[in-house]
Formats: C-alpha cells, sequence, structure tokens
C-alpha cells in the first residue's frame, strides 16, 4: 500500500463522525484524507441502535433535515426510516417518555401520546402490561452498517481518500499549528486536522497538550432472528434503545455500561460483556410477542462518554488548526449535522445553523483528575481495589 503523503485536511477517525465530516469537506471542494486504526466504521460506529432522535442537542433541528435527504445526497442507501415509539412499563418511565414528548412539542414536532391500546396497535408485540407511551413523528432510525458503507462510498466519489490500518500515534505540532501526524506508515502532511477518533480521541489530543476527559464503557447490541416486520420500526423502551431491521430482526441495547481502562491503540481483545441475558430478559419484558425469537448474535464495543455525557466538538485555539470531535455516546444519529459542523469549524471557523458554544472543549477546564472515581466510573477492578490512603 502506497503512504499518503499529505491532504489539506486529515481527519482521524473513520467512524460516521469522521466519515461524515470528510464527506462533507469533499463535497466543499477541499482535498481530505480519512485515517482509521482499522477498517472503516468497524467499531460502535457500524455497530448501535441507529436512532436519530437527539432533541437535546444543539445539532438536532440539522438532524431532522438532513436524515430524510441522506440517501439522496450520498447516492447510496442508509435504510432510514422516519418515525419512533417509546412505551413504558412503569410510571416513573411514562412521564419521562411524556416528558420528552412536552419538549419535542415545544421544537415544533409532532408527538401523539399513546394509551396502552395504541401502543399495541403499532407494536403488536408489546406488552399488555404497557401503560402507555408516545409516537414520534420524526426522528427514526437507520442502518449503521450501510450508512458507514454509504459516507465512505459518498466520500470516495467526491476524490476523497481513506486509509485503512493506518493508525496515528502522534500529531506533530509547530508554532502553535499542526504540521503533520505520524503513523507506522510514515508521517502525513496537512494544513488542518480534524481527530474524530472515538476512545482514542483524548489520547491522541494529549500529544499536543490538549487535555480532553473521556471515560470508556462497554456497550452492547444483541440480534434476533426476523420477526414479522411492524409498521414502525423504531421502538425504545425499559431501558432499551434499538431498531427493527429491514429483514425483520430486532437489534437492541441499552445499559448498564461497564466501566472499562483502555489502552492507547484500543481493548487488548474484541471486549466482551455480561449483558447479554440482561438485554434478552429486558426485550422479552418490553415485547413478550419477541420472546420466543433466538438470539443469533450479539456485539460489545467499547464507547467514550464526556464528563457531562455531551459532545465536544470545537476548533481549538492552541493548535489553531485542529477541530476536536467526540461525540459521547450519540455520534451515528447526529452524524450528517455533526459532519456539517465540522464542515464549517474547519472552513469557516464557526458554525453556520447552530450555536456550539455548549459543546467547546474549555467548559472542562475545572474537571479535577479524578472525576471518574466521583462519578462512579472507574472499571470493575479499580472500583474494588483498596484506597491508597
Amino acid at each position: 500500500m502506497t503512504t499518503p503523503s499529505g491532504a489539506a485536511v486529515v481527519v482521524v477517525g473513520g467512524g460516521v463522525t469522521g466519515l461524515s465530516a470528510a464527506w462533507w469537506l469533499a463535497r466543499a471542494g477541499v482535498d481530505v484524507l480519512v485515517l482509521d486504526k482499522g477498517v472503516v466504521g468497524w467499531e460502535a460506529s457500524g455497530r448501535n441502535g441507529g436512532g436519530a432522535s437527539h432533541y437535546h442537542s444543539p445539532l438536532f433541528h440539522e438532524e431532522q433535515r438532513l436524515w430524510p435527504r441522506m440517501d439522496e445526497l450520498l447516492g447510496y442507501p442508509t435504510e432510514y426510516r422516519r418515525e419512533r415509539v417509546i412505551f413504558a412499563l412503569t410510571e416513573s418511565d411514562l412521564a419521562a417518555y411524556r416528558g420528552m414528548a412536552a419538549e419535542g412539542r415545544r421544537l415544533g414536532y409532532s408527538v401523539d401520546d399513546l394509551d396502552p391500546g395504541q401502543v399495541r396497535a403499532l407494536v403488536p408485540m408489546a406488552s399488555e402490561a404497557n401503560i402507555g407511551g408516545v409516537h414520534l413523528h420524526y426522528g427514526g432510525q437507520a442502518n449503521p452498517q450501510r450508512t458507514v458503507q454509504a459516507y465512505a462510498w459518498a466520500l470516495q466519489d467526491l476524490g476523497g481518500r481513506i486509509a485503512q490500518h493506518t493508525p496515528v500515534t502522534r500529531i506533530v505540532e509547530e508554532g502553535g499549528r499542526v504540521v503533520a501526524v505520524e503513523t507506522p506508515r510514515g508521517r502525513i502532511g496537512l494544513e488542518a486536522l480534524v481527530v474524530a477518533a472515538g476512545p482514542q480521541t483524548g489520547m491522541l489530543l494529549q500529544t499536543v497538550g490538549v487535555r480532553l476527559p473521556l471515560g470508556y464503557g462497554r456497550a452492547e447490541m444483541i440480534v434476533t432472528e426476523p420477526a414479522p416486520l411492524m409498521r414502525i420500526g423504531g421502538v425504545d423502551g425499559n431501558g432499551l434503545y434499538g431498531r427493527q431491521t429491514l429483514r425483520g430482526n430486532l437489534a437492541f441495547g441499552g445499559g448498564p455500561h461497564e466501566w472499562i481502562d483502555l489502552a492507547a491503540d484500543g481493548p487488548v481483545a474484541r471486549p466482551t460483556s455480561p449483558l447479554t441475558r440482561n438485554l434478552a430478559r429486558r426485550v422479552a419484558e418490553l415485547m413478550p410477542g419477541a420472546a420466543n425469537l433466538r438470539l443469533i448474535r450479539s456485539w460489545a464495543g467499547v464507547i467514550e462518554n464526556t464528563p457531562d455525557g455531551r459532545p465536544v466538538l470545537d476548533r481549538l485555539e492552541n493548535p489553531a488548526n485542529l477541530v476536536a470531535a467526540t461525540m459521547s455516546s450519540v455520534g451515528f444519529g447526529l452524524s450528517p449535522a455533526s459532519g456539517h459542523a465540522i464542515r464549517d469549524l474547519v472552513v469557516d471557523g464557526r458554525c453556520s445553523f447552530a450555536n456550539l458554544d455548549k459543546l467547546k472543549l474549555s467548559r472542562f477546564a475545572a474537571v479535577g483528575d479524578d472525576w471518574l472515581e466521583a462519578r462512579g466510573w472507574l472499571p470493575p477492578e479499580l472500583a474494588a481495589a483498596p484506597s491508597a490512603s
């Protein structure tokens, strides 16, 4: 493989955030190169719940504007389907979902409150013990793997380049600007850098003295054999998020996550999780009609979380030509909008469609080094260790 010598913009990370950013940059005529330590979309970007309903984000309106257009814009299928049903088995969950519905209406979107019978009409497998829910006429879900492929192919159609199996080991800075990144295949020059490397983002930023506090957790998805297709594929509840695929498979995930320690190059082996049985039980509680479906596969991977759970999207002051992007576990659904925002930060220095002040890295300046311990986000082996004091 020929080592790329450089690009106007190098994007570190071939997940949906990095690929979307690179595609948006290529659409603007920018010479862009994506570097990934493995295969694009191989981690959480290609294996998640596929949801696109992040009403709490400043990127929400752009997320909702873009998703229905993404197949046309990319030229490849994402299998996006609009709408979502969220229903409750407990009064506390129902109150939370009705609060979500109220927020959606406040933002100008259509939401229906559902009684138990209406839930079962939309979700035939739903529990008769459900006490109601909400029907979002926005949001929806897409196929994560198809979407990753679509971003990558659309980027390449525009002349963008992707170098897989090319981990970045260090960011090279001179005179307050990034000038290159180092990889096992050699140094790659650049004019601007985007670091969207998921769990490795904080570690790479440390090489230029930038601190991004992140915690790392295992997230797991389970997939069943196909079931009869429901009219609305996106269904949440009972602490779960997920969707029904176009083939009828149910794909669901949802904590509790196990916090882990992470080496600079990622986990030593593919992570395993004790959550499979827990997830299967909760799917059966939510939808007893799925209780007899066989599980055909599961996946566990590493996700990164900031101290406040919100993403970081920020063009730094030093180095001045570096954009930091970590989506704190909500990257897939927001990817059309986050890629647009990153394009704006790189090319124009500011986002054209949303105020990103709440997503600046500087908000963590006062977060102490013991923040993981304070939040109880330590790996089990460290949480159980006796205190040095």
